[in-house]
C-alpha cells in the first residue's frame, strides 16, 4: 500500500452470489468496481454501511483479482447481519492490509498447510494461489480438519483438488455425531501429521485455526522436526481495527494488523503467551 493511500477508504462491493459452506460459515463472493490487488495472506475489512465491519481474509487466491471471496463465520452482530443478506446487497471493503506469505521463501520447497475451521479461509487462499505456480514447488501437502462432517467447509471442492498433480490433500473430523456420514478419518486434525513421509529439512508448514488447534499443530510440527523459522501463523483472530489504532491485536511487541498475520513461530520471546 502506497504511503499516500487513504486507509480508511471504503470500496462498495457488490455480492453476487452466496455460498452455505456449514451450519456457521459463508463464503460470499464480491464483486468489485475494478479489480482488487491483495497478496495470500493479507486480510480487507469488510462489513455493511450502518452496521459495522471486521478483519476477514480472503479465501479466493490472489490470482483471481475479481471477484474475491470471503469466508465468513457467524459469531457476533455484525457477522450475523451478514449472514442474512441476500445477492445484490453492497458490501463494503476497504485494505488490503498487513503483510501476507513470503511466497519466495516457499519456492523449491515442500509446502505443508494445516487448518481448522474458519481457518481453512487464508489457507485455502494460499493453496489455490501455490497451485497456479505448482511446479514451483516440491509439493503440496494440505491436512483440513473440522469438528464434525457438518463443520468441514469447501466440501464441494474437495474431489476436484484431489485431482490435481503435485498436491497430497488429507482430511479428518474430531468426532461423527449419529446420522451423519464420513468416510475419512476420525481425530483431530494433528493425527494426520504423524504419518506423513515429508523432508523435514526442506519443508514450510502454513497453519491456522481456532487457537488451540493451531498450539498443538505447532507442537507436533516441531517434533517432526521442522525448524521454528519455517512454521508460519497466521494470527488474525486477534485482530479488530486493521491498522495498529485500537491495540485489540498486540502481541508481544507486534500487531498482528500490521507486522502480520503471518508470523513464523521464531519471532515470539513467550510462544506459550500467544495462543491465550
Amino acid at each position: 500500500m502506497n504511503a499516500d493511500t487513504n486507509v480508511f477508504k471504503r470500496l462498495e462491493t457488490t455480492c453476487i452470489d452466496i455460498k452455505t459452506e456449514s451450519p456457521t460459515i459463508k463464503t460470499f463472493v464480491l464483486q468489485c468496481p475494478e479489480d482488487f490487488e491483495f497478496k495470500t495472506g493479507q486480510f480487507v475489512e469488510a462489513g455493511l454501511m450502518g452496521v459495522g465491519e471486521g478483519p476477514f481474509t480472503p479465501s479466493s487466491s490472489h490470482y483471481v483479482k475479481n471477484p474475491i471471496e470471503i469466508s465468513i463465520m457467524n459469531v457476533g452482530y455484525m457477522t450475523e447481519k451478514i449472514h442474512k443478506i441476500e445477492e445484490g446487497t453492497t458490501v463494503t471493503m476497504r485494505g488490503p492490509y498487513g503483510n501476507g506469505y513470503p511466497l519466495d521463501k516457499f519456492e523449491s520447497k515442500h509446502v505443508l498447510i494445516v487448518g481448522g475451521g474458519v481457518g481453512l479461509a487464508p489457507l485455502r487462499s494460499l493453496m489455490l494461489t501455490l497451485v497456479h505456480d505448482i511446479e514451483d514447488y516440491a509439493g503440496i501437502t494440505v491436512c483440513f480438519g473440522a469438528r464434525t462432517p457438518a463443520d468441514l467447509i469447501y466440501k464441494d471442492q474437495l474431489d476436484d483438488w484431489k485431482q490435481i498433480n503435485g498436491l497430497d490433500l488429507h482430511l479428518s473430523v474430531d468426532q461423527v455425531p449419529e446420522g451423519q456420514e464420513w468416510k475419512g478419518k476420525t481425530g483431530v486434525v494433528t493425527t494426520l501429521l504423524k504419518p506423513l513421509d515429508i523432508d523435514k529439512k526442506n519443508t514450510v508448514a502454513a497453519v491456522c485455526g481456532p487457537p488451540i488447534m493451531m498450539k498443538f499443530a505447532t507442537l507436533a510440527l516441531l517434533e517432526m522436526g521442522l525448524d521454528p523459522s519455517a512454521i508460519y501463523l497466521s494470527m488474525e483472530s486477534k485482530m479488530y481495527c486493521g491498522v495498529g489504532l485500537c491495540r485489540h491485536c498486540t502481541i508481544e511487541h507486534y500487531f498482528a494488523c500490521k507486522d502480520g498475520p503471518v508470523f513464523t513461530y521464531d519471532q515470539f520471546e513467550n510462544p506459550e503467551a500467544i495462543w491465550v
